[in-house]
């Protein structure tokens, strides 16, 4: 086994660079290397759909097998279930721009890791693992604000380009997981963009409080409404299709400034007439 020193938090590498550092494979999201005894796994927010989510600094990190119900036997599955007694350092790499690697840094099993239905690669519900991970010391490197609002966009548009089938079964099975928070300069939530799209879609283009038609259409013809949690999201609501409506630019600003009683009965009233 040869020397081994991991790169700073926060260091962006690419492809090239991580696997010359940790002497492991060139591809794949779980990479085992024998030579630096370690375990790279990367959360790539950019080319998956499903994405890895934080969670008061503990990672929901899904584990490997694209195809069918996911094993605990499977694989780096096995390697990263074991790895509080099998002397193998895991190492957390995400991707936040495409090619990019951002080291995150050391992580170890948070609790004991926990079943999930998601979809596989050809659309077919299956179980997958998810692995409860914390970082051995610290709290995650902040990554830079535009960074993450660029990503938001990307995952907006993608959302925009779905069915409304696929826009319902993502936004419900993201409604499981608490929502998520990042460390920037400032607090920032990770709201999730397929719960989002599914309020706008649900809405048909009209505001959900005044019902009044979408005051313009973007670009792509889809009526312009913004997004609003009944339950404010710093006040512990939830980001789930039960809390988030669409309304119209001028019923947002509103809600934020006079946050009314009636006005959020009426809300989750019309919600539950859906």
């Amino acid at each position: 086994m040869v020397n081994f020193a991991p790169p700073a938090p926060g260091a962006n590498l690419n492809n090239d660079d991580l696997i010359l550092h940790f002497l492991c494979s060139p591809q794949g999201g779980m990479r085992r290397s024998n030579r630096t005894n370690t375990l790279v796994i990367v959360s790539n927010h950019v080319a998956s759909i499903y994405d890895d989510r934080w969670v008061d600094d503990v990672l929901h990190y899904t584990g490997m097998g694209q195809i069918g119900s996911q094993s605990l036997e499977f694989n780096q599955n096995r390697t990263l279930n074991e790895s509080g007694f099998n002397g193998i350092s895991v190492h957390l790499f995400e991707v936040f721009t495409a090619k990019t690697y951002t080291y995150i840094g050391e992580v170890l099993l948070a609790d004991k890791p926990y079943q999930e239905m998601q979809l596989d690669v050809e659309d077919q519900e299956r179980f997958v693992w998810i692995f409860p991970l914390r970082l051995k010391s610290g709290v995650p490197p902040a990554i830079p604000d535009t960074t993450l609002k660029q990503l938001s966009q990307l995952k907006e548009k993608r959302a925009r380009k779905l069915s409304d089938g696929e826009v319902e079964v993502l936004a419900r099975r993201q409604g499981r997981v608490n929502v998520g928070k990042r460390n920037t300069r400032v607090t920032q939530y990770q709201r999730s963009p397929w719960v989002a799209e599914h309020a706008k879609r649900r809405s048909k283009g009209q505001c959900d409080l005044c019902q009044e038609a979408a005051p313009f259409n973007r670009r792509d013809g889809a009526p312009y409404l913004e997004t609003h949690h009944i339950e404010w999201l710093v006040h512990g609501g939830a980001d789930t299709v039960e809390n988030t409506v669409a309304l119209c630019p001028n019923c947002h600003r509103k809600m934020h400034v006079l946050d009314d009683q009636a006005d959020r009965k009426l809300l989750v009233a019309r919600l539950n007439a859906h």
